[in-house]
Formats: structure tokens, sequence, C-alpha cells
């Protein structure tokens, strides 16, 4: 475990050293729980959101939405986030810092279940409270565990005095929800259909930890999937299998894949599954695929008062749909990423550390250099092919920095699948030299093959 352990703090600092994430607000000593996109990961994020798009693109009848993070504080009355979104903390009695009482049994080994209410809880850490200590002051002395609302709030109005407290949205799927019917009403969708929405939630999270794993700031991949009643649990069947086949697109090892049904349902749940990957840290939550029934639509129409039912003109009958949900994150999936293709091996007698991202996922597809950043006529040719590959694939990079074996260190610590080398040669028989990342293994092609070469 410690070996896996080392490797999550690897990548988390290789993560820095080449752009991928920075940590929040780090020049002001950090900000915990949220994180910045850099030049690399920005480019890898939107490699991930693309491959997401484009599968649920595959579905005829799947629309896409971008709802407001701002909403009316009904919305969450009605989905029962006010109410019930919690997670159980406790407070160093010493120190006054706060932990996530489930976090701290885990430390000792015993697994408190998700579900458990605030009673059940307590009496479960009152019965190891005397193997528990605080991290910072290392004292065992904590006060009794109580609901911690995990909304995370903030004020709109013009004058202090008209500021009214709103929730940042928990989730993305409530907003999928209250514009239900008004994607229904276009004209263009019918029964079944999906609404697909990519966007940021917001999460007071007590102890975010395990580096983009647990975020207050996140980006979320949902779908919610409206049928009727009678097809929901064939429909659920079919989203399970797609779902699992689709991190084949992503070039995950299948595994570190697995299926884990919930045990203990939510009251208005069918059905619950998760897939989870396998991190460094354990088996974890990567996407839920939910069976919600007709909870949140019957919500909001209670608390609304607009009617959500729907007449199908096949059965002629009304009623309001069942809901499928997908669900995901985008930073999870890149930590899953991250860790499935972080690899350490030796060439030619050396170390390297490289990361053996699929071709259509790699932020950068391929690094152009001149053999010798000194010989214009070598530059000039270089930057020619440069220029002519970026128009085809713009994710391309120009590096001449460092010799040739540097170079190639580099590129293969981002991911890069290929480095294209202009050397003499190139000048006079227009052939470059083509080097695989994974296999180290070079050889010449024609200019003109570089595109259909590198796309492969």
């Amino acid at each position: 475990m410690k070996k896996e352990e080392n490797k999550l703090e690897k990548i988390t600092a290789l993560a820095k050293r080449r752009g991928f994430v920075f940590p929040g607000s780090e020049i002001y000593g950090g900000f915990a729980g949220t994180y910045d996109w850099g030049p690399l990961g920005t480019e890898l994020r939107r490699n991930v959101v693309n491959e997401w798009t484009r599968a649920m693109e595959n579905h005829d009848n799947m629309a896409f939405l971008d709802s407001s993070i701002f909403t009316a504080a009904k919305v969450w009355e009605a989905s029962g986030h006010v109410s019930d979104f919690s997670d159980p903390m406790v407070t160093c009695n010493n120190c006054h810092t706060k932990f996530r009482a489930d976090h701290l049994l885990d430390t000792i080994g015993v697994a408190a279940d998700e579900k458990m209410t605030e009673p059940q809880i307590n009496i479960l850490f009152d019965e190891h409270r005397a193997k528990l200590h605080c991290s910072v002051c290392r004292k065992k002395d904590f006060s009794k565990v109580f609901a911690k609302n995990l909304m995370a709030t903030s004020t709109l109005g013009k004058f202090s005095e008209e500021d009214q407290e709103v929730y940042l949205r928990a989730e993305t799927a409530q907003g999928i929800f209250i514009n239900y019917k008004n994607v229904l009403n276009s004209g263009f969708y019918s029964i079944p259909f999906g609404i697909a929405q990519v966007g940021k939630a917001f999460r007071n999270e007590i102890s975010p930890r395990q580096f983009l794993f647990r975020k207050r700031e996140f980006e979320q991949m949902e779908m919610q999937y409206f049928v009727s009643p009678k097809e929901a649990f064939v429909a659920y069947e079919e989203w399970k299998n797609e779902r699992m086949a689709y991190y084949d697109r992503l070039g995950i090892k299948k595994e570190k894949l697995r299926w884990k049904q919930h045990e203990n349902l939510v009251f208005y749940a069918k059905d619950a599954w998760d897939i989870q990957y396998e991190y460094s840290f354990g088996w974890n939550e990567l996407e839920g695929v939910h069976y919600r029934g007709d909870y949140d639509l019957n919500q909001h129409q209670k608390f609304s008062g607009v009617d959500m039912t729907y007449y199908d003109e096949k059965t002629k009958e009304r009623y309001i749909p069942h809901v499928i949900e997908t669900s995901t994150g985008v930073d999870r999936t890149i930590l899953m990423i991250l860790s499935d293709a972080y690899k350490e091996d030796e060439m030619n007698g050396e170390k390297r550390v490289f990361l053996r991202f699929k071709t259509n996922i790699a932020p950068i597809k391929a690094a152009v250099f001149p053999l010798l950043k000194n010989k214009s006529e070598l530059v000039k040719k270089a930057r020619d092919i440069y220029k002519m590959v970026k128009k085809d694939i713009p994710q391309i990079m120009w590096d001449d920095n460092g010799n040739i074996g540097k170079r190639y260190r580099r590129q293969d610590e981002i991911g890069t699948p290929h480095c294209i080398t202009i050397d003499f040669d190139t000048i006079q028989d227009d052939s470059v030299t083509l080097r695989a990342r994974d296999t180290g293994k070079q050889k010449r092609i024609k200019i003109k093959e570089i595109i259909s070469h590198i796309s492969a």
C-alpha cells in the first residue's frame, strides 16, 4: 500500500512540474480542495469532455444543456439537498480542527456506511473513540458527531440589505430536471430521450483529499435519461453495459474497473450501481449509473406546481417518466487516466517516467524537433512541417530545448505519442525520423505521411 500511496505523490508532483494541474491559490499558501488546470491539463480535460460528449452524441434522441450555476433556493429544497445533504463531522476539542467522522474511522480500518443516520454513526464513533486521535495535535478528545450540510452558499443582491443567500449547485442533475419540460416542449424530443450536461458543481467538503478525487469545486458529466416506467429496467441494463464499455475509449485497463452495487438504497431509488476504479488509495467510485425512478420530477412538480407528466401517443397513457442517471466527474476521470497511464521503466540504460496515454486522450499528439536549434536551415524546415501538421492536428508542440535525448524524456513524461525530428537528410529527401513513445523505436517516413502516422 505504501508503494501505491507513493505513486499518487509522484503523479501529483509530475502534474505540477509539467503543467497539468496546479494547487489552487498556491502563491498565497494554497486553498484546500481547489486546483487550477495548467496548459497540458486544459488540453487533457478538453479531450476527456470531448470523448464523453461524442459517446452521448451516438444516441439519436439526446439533448444537451448548459444550465445556470445559480438557481432558486426552492430547487434544492425540492431535491432534498437542503435537509438531507450532509456529512458526519467531529471537532477536536483541543485544537478545534474539524474532521469527517467516517474518514477518522477509516484510519483504524473501521468502515462507516454512507447511509448511516447521525445517531447510528455516533454509536459507531463512540465504540472506537479511544483508538482515534487528532492528526494535528495528536490528542484523543473529540466532540460528538454532527451533520454538516455540504451545500456551498453565496449571496446575490445589489445592496447588502437586499442580499439573499443562495446555493451554488451541488450537482448538475437538478438543472436538467427543472428544464426537462422546456426541452420536451421544444418539439424536437419525445420519450425516451436523454439530456446531457457538463458543468461545475460545488460542495462544502469537510476534508478534501486524494488530489483530484475529492474537491470543493469540480466538474460533472451527467446524463438523465427519461423513459416510460414499463421500459425503464431494460433501458437501465443497456446504459450499464454502455457506460462500462465506454472506458475502452479512454484506454483504461479492464482489470482496473469493476461494478459495485449500493447495499443501502436511498428511499426513492429503484437500483444503483457504481463503476469503481482501483486508484492508488484503493477501489473507489468513478461513475454512478442509477435508476432514480420518478422521484425527482415528482418533487419538482410538487414544489413548483408545474405538470411534469407526459402523454405517450403510442400507448395512450399519461405518466411521469422514470429517470436513469449516468454521472461521472471530469476530475476523477483525469485522475484515473493519469494513474492508469503512469509508468516507470528503463530505456537505453536510463530510468524514465512516461505517461502511456491513448492517442485520442493525449494532450499533445506529437512534438516537432529541429535536430539542432542553431542551424537556420533545419529550424526553417522544422517550422514549415510544424505549421503544416498543426493545420490538421492542433494539439502538437514545438520543442527545441536541450539535446534530443532530453527532449525525448520530456515528451515521454507528458505522454506525447510521437516525436518528429527534422535533420539534414530531411532537406535532401523530405523524410523525417518518427519516434514512438512506448517503445522508443524510430523509423524514417516521408513528410507527406506524417499526418496518417500520428493520427492512427
